[in-house]
């Protein structure tokens, strides 16, 4: 059995941070998203993957290597634009082969893994089998519906007027079956090749889309919201540890880690936060749920319930809360007089002012 995974789409919804970094590469408690993904597939025992890539390509290619990190074989796959998941099997057919497959999207984050799905279908595969997770808005998403048995009986895309809550999660199986699914459905509406009239089609051949309701955590990082509730869930699960310097003025009080390399002087860290290698935070409260990157600086400052990218700095600034800060960003206190703001926003950037 190998796996598909897709690192190729353009992060439109976290823009401007995804104009200069690729959406899968930005970490959640100090690593990569995808790189959860990677270790999901490895621990269900697929060693054999294929990447799509797109135009970030060579900042995926420089991060995940040939794989052997992970314990796995990778296999680079370009596609040329982002024309619908069905569209990335289609590229990906020479690869694939004869093989059973696990699609894996690399943005998306399944917090008990995939491992039992995996296991199931190797016993007893069918065509296809999703995974579904409800939702409160089924409008956002590939929505399915199911018969008494679990079985998908219907499918639709983004519906405005959806028939159950039960949301496609980013994780799907498929025998080689799916391949002539994906060449016999045209574009959609919005000239995509999507993977929901795939299994639609599977579907009114006859054949059987098995489904499986997450009951764990599970979330499409696609926005800046969910990032920092992945973000949070992870960290609620850290394994606290101080292996840089911590001064004796500081506090350190719950789940926290220290990596090493980083300082902490005159400074209240309360967690679960992470600090990453070689940043230094001084006389600055650092508060739960954030995750500080590498070469960070933090000083005379306040922040939680955020991410900080690498190489990203805070002076003397009072509160940041519920943000997702680039990497060498620059965040300072302007002088009090004149009364004004000063900014350098990138395209597509939000900036709330209280005054």
């Amino acid at each position: 059995m190998k796996a598909l995974v897709l690192a190729g789409g353009s992060g439109t919804r976290l823009r401007p941070i995804t104009h200069t970094s690729s959406k899968q590469l930005v970490p959640v408690a100090n690593k990569p998203i995808l790189f959860y993904g990677l270790e999901a597939i490895a621990e269900a025992g697929i060693t054999d993957v294929g990447v799509i890539v797109g135009s970030t390509a060579p900042e995926i290619q420089a991060a995940v290597g040939d794989g052997s990190a992970f314990g796995l074989d990778v296999t680079y796959i370009p596609q040329s634009e982002p024309l619908g998941l069905a569209h990335a099997v289609l590229v990906a057919e020479s690869f694939l082969g004869d093989d059973d497959f696990v699609m894996y999207l690399g943005d998306n984050f399944v917090l008990d893994g995939i491992g039992d799905v995996v296991d199931e279908f190797r016993k007893d595969p069918r065509d296809a089998h999703v995974l579904l997770t409800r939702v409160g808005d089924p409008t956002a998403f590939g929505v399915a519906v199911t018969d008494d048995h679990g079985n998908v009986v219907d499918l639709e895309e983004k519906p405005r007027h959806p028939r159950s809550d039960l949301a496609v999660a980013g994780v799907y199986l498929f025998t080689t079956a799916v391949h002539e699914a994906v060449r016999a459905i045209p574009p959609s509406a919005r000239g995509e090749l999507e993977i929901t009239d795939a299994l639609q089609w599977m579907i009114d051949q006859g054949m059987t889309v098995r489904s499986t309701v997450i009951t764990g955590y599970w979330k499409d990082t696609g926005n800046v919201t969910d990032m920092l509730e992945v973000n949070r869930t992870l960290l609620e699960g850290l394994e606290p540890r101080i292996d840089g310097y911590v001064d004796e003025e500081s506090e350190i009080i719950g789940r926290v880690r220290i990596e090493a390399g980083a300082e902490v002087r005159r400074s209240r860290i309360v967690g679960p936060a992470i600090i990453g290698a070689g940043s230094v935070v001084t006389d600055s409260y650092i508060g739960p749920s954030t995750s500080v990157a590498e070469e960070c600086r933090i000083t005379h400052s306040e922040i939680e319930y955020s991410i900080v990218l690498r190489e990203s700095s805070f002076e003397h600034i009072r509160r940041v809360t519920a943000s997702l800060v680039g990497r060498n960003v620059k965040v300072t206190l302007t002088p009090r007089l004149p009364a004004a703001h000063r900014l350098v926003i990138g395209d597509h950037g939000q900036v709330q002012i209280s005054s």
